[in-house]
Parts: C-alpha cells; sequence; structure tokens
C-alpha cells in the first residue's frame, strides 16, 4: 500500500541499500539520474552511477575496463576529444567530495549488454535495485504509436534489465516531459502509455525536483558543468530540464544546437514519471523481438521490420486543453 506522504518510487526502494541508477538512452540520460541518486545516497544508501555511452569507449586504456563492455569511468581516464559524458560526471562528482566513478556500458544489443550489466552487478557486490532513467519519454513507447523517438537504445537498456528478475526491485523513471517532439513523440501518446499502466498497476506517479532542494541546486550547477566542458555538444535535453527548474517557459535558447527549432521549455519537464520496469516491458509490442540482439543496428532492424508489420500506427492527437 503506497501513501500520499512518500512517492511510491521511493516506498518501492525503502529497503534497497545499495542501488545502481544508469542512464538508459546514451548521451547524457544519467545525468537526469543524477537528483534521484543523490537523494538516495544523501538518505544513508549506497548508490552507484551508469550510463549507456556515446563515447568512442574502444580507445580507452587497457586498466579501465571493469569487465567486457563495461569501463570504470574516473576523473582522470584519458579518453579522445571532449565528448565523454561520463568522465565529465565524474570531474563533477569529485568537485563535490562524492564518489566519482561512473560506468560506462557499451553500445550494443540486449544480449551484451545484459551480460555487461550481470557483471558490472557482480563488481559492486549485488544490487538491491536498478532505476533505469529516461532523459526524455521515448522509453514509455510501446510500439505502435505515431512517433518512437530515438528507441534503440532505450529499448536495449529497457530489454537487458527486464531479463535480470534476480534483482528485486526494477524501475524506470522518465524525465523531460516534452523533449521529444523533436524527434516525433506525440506526448497525448505518452499520457495514453502510462494511463494503461496505472490500470495495469505498474504505473509508480510522478514527482518535481524542488528548485530550492540540494538535489535541484547541485543537478543545475552539474548541467552547467557539463554544458561549459563539452561546448561543441551540450545536451539539449538536460539543459531544457534545467531551463524548466530555474522556471523558464517558452522557446529558451541556451545553446546554437537548437538553432532552426522552436522548443517549448515547460515545468513538466523537470516532473520525473516513474514505473514498475517489468510492468513497462510486458507492455511492450516487440521487446521480445530484441531478445538475441548483438549489435545496435539489429535493433534498428528489428524495429524497423516491426513497423512495416504493424496494419497502422495509433493516430497522433493534440492535447485539448
Amino acid at each position: 500500500m503506497f501513501s500520499l506522504l512518500e512517492p511510491p518510487m521511493f516506498s518501492r526502494l525503502r529497503d534497497a541499500r545499495r542501488i545502481l541508477v544508469a542512464g538508459a538512452g546514451g548521451g547524457f540520460d544519467v545525468y537526469a539520474g543524477l537528483p534521484l541518486a543523490l537523494a538516495l545516497r544523501g538518505s544513508g544508501r549506497e548508490v552507484h552511477l551508469a550510463n549507456l555511452s556515446f563515447a568512442d569507449l574502444y580507445g580507452l586504456d587497457q586498466e579501465v575496463w571493469a569487465a567486457p563492455d563495461v569501463a570504470a569511468v574516473r576523473p582522470d581516464t584519458r579518453a579522445r576529444g571532449d565528448y565523454f559524458p561520463e568522465r565529465t560526471l565524474a570531474r563533477w562528482l569529485e568537485l563535490q567530495g562524492l564518489p566519482s566513478t561512473v560506468y560506462a556500458l557499451n553500445r550494443t544489443g540486449v544480449e551484451p549488454l545484459r551480460a555487461a550489466y550481470r557483471e558490472l552487478v557482480a563488481r559492486l557486490g549485488g544490487v538491491d535495485a536498478i532505476v533505469l532513467v529516461d532523459g526524455g519519454t521515448d522509453i514509455l513507447m510501446r510500439g505502435d504509436e505515431a512517433g518512437l523517438g530515438t528507441p534503440e537504445e532505450d529499448m536495449a537498456s529497457l530489454a537487458a534489465v527486464n531479463g535480470m528478475p534476480e534483482v528485486p526491485q526494477r524501475l524506470v523513471a522518465s524525465l523531460g516531459f516534452g523533449v521529444d517532439a523533436f524527434h516525433g513523440v506525440n506526448h497525448v501518446q505518452v499520457l495514453e502509455n502510462l494511463a494503461a499502466l496505472e490500470r495495469d498497476g505498474a504505473y509508480l506517479g510522478a514527482l518535481s525536483i524542488p528548485r530550492a532542494s540540494r538535489e535541484g541546486a547541485l543537478y543545475l550547477d552539474a548541467v552547467a558543468h557539463a554544458q561549459a566542458a563539452t561546448p561543441t555538444h551540450p545536451s539539449i535535453v538536460n539543459g531544457s530540464i534545467a531551463a524548466a527548474l530555474r522556471g523558464e517557459v517558452g522557446d529558451v535558447r541556451f545553446t546554437s544546437r537548437t538553432s532552426g527549432s522552436e522548443l517549448f521549455v515547460n515545468p513538466l519537464m523537470a516532473v520525473y514519471f516513474t514505473v514498475d520496469l517489468p510492468g513497462l516491458a510486458g507492455r511492450h509490442l516487440y521487446l521480445d523481438r530484441l531478445e538475441h540482439t548483438v549489435l545496435t543496428r539489429q535493433i534498428s532492424s528489428v524495429i524497423a521490420r516491426f513497423r512495416d508489420e504493424l496494419p497502422n500506427w495509433r493516430p497522433p492527437r493534440t492535447f485539448p486543453h
């Protein structure tokens, strides 16, 4: 039984002592999990951070590899170029006096990614919970929507962790409602999917990041640090979330990467929508087809074939209010 006095996600994590918070969709997704990780760590839990990585991990030194497809990235990890979100976050964590290892997971198909997760969990001495975090909402797409966003990495992560029933609690948190509109996601359909999950008992509610909280202030600082460290490719998703958290609204400009497009920054971008991971996977229409994929491009092919087989897609709707 849940209570209004405690968000259901935290009720589910009440007995979890060691928790892995992992960015599901690559890029800077791990930053979207930072407020949750900080809140959980502040309550006395052991929290570890991981991210499906878009960086060139194959160029890392041999000693960085904790296991096949798992790199233990630290502030002094050497790499080519300035685009390395995991190292950027590690450096920020060190500046805050926080544990500063961020695990980078190779961008692969489901089979090797699940093996990598299991290797990482074993290295950590086991975990009581995995929280997958998506910067955006495309992890909530089930497959028949008008647009799926950029689903390959999110679906690889979802399928990989769904196949790990040995982890007692597996949850998903989506932060950045609205940012995937640029990639074709219809957010009325996101709401429809959340309603269906509520009917199944798999929706764990929404919670906002208070700007005046320690977690909110540190998140804003981390995003600003990342934007300064990665000037050629700052995160549009986290930049939008940070702008929403500051109270900005509308077509907010924080990077030249958004030139030529119109943003709609709004308070819902700073709200976590949280769900039970097996429940989300159970409503998915093609996730089982990804089980034996080894490469990301195989996932793309599976999705394309599935979409071609559908007699029609759910028609997009305009929010009526």
